[in-house]
């Protein structure tokens, strides 16, 4: 067990696995899931799914739609080469930026559940608005962290640039 959690990278604790733990125990309290329990070993490769699925859906669908309507800007990839050969941060901030991705597209994922839910039972709970409201808030905030990210690693790009 020592050996495994020594191999977790920190790109697969903050693009998978953290953001995995987070979108399980709100899917349980969003549903109400009777999900069994598993051992820790069992309950990492569960969130490091999760967050891989958050990762993929995050990268496949919320950074183009930001892309389309410009939302973020990216460097060019050539620059962004150069400038990561010049200044080893970038491709630190690159990951937290693709953190904040993952955590948008949890959280786009919880809303979308959240809407079925709605219009399953059509009924809503003054608990269960609270969540909403949260889940909503914490998809508005990753969002927009993730913007400011990417124009951070922009602006570092072109520093290193020029």
């Amino acid at each position: 067990m020592d050996k495994f959690l020594d191999k977790i990278t920190s790109y697969n604790l903050l693009n998978n696995i953290l953001p995995g733990a987070v979108t399980y125990y709100i899917l349980k309290m969003l549903t109400h899931l009777n999900i069994p329990d598993f051992s820790i070993l069992g309950e990492i490769f569960i969130y490091y799914f999760i967050g891989l699925l958050c990762s993929r859906i995050g990268s496949l669908i919320i950074e183009p739609i930001c892309k389309t309507f410009k939302f973020v800007v990216y460097a060019d990839y050539s620059d962004y080469s150069k400038a990561e050969e010049k200044d080893s941060k970038i491709n630190i901030l690159l990951e937290v930026n693709n953190m904040y991705r993952t955590f948008s597209a949890s959280f786009f994922i919880l809303i979308l559940i959240s809407v079925v839910n709605i219009l399953k039972f059509h009924k809503i709970s003054l608990n269960n608005l609270y969540l909403y409201g949260f889940i909503f808030v914490c998809f508005i905030l990753f969002l927009f962290s993730y913007r400011k990210q990417t124009s951070y690693i922009v602006k570092k790009v072109k520093q290193n640039i020029n």
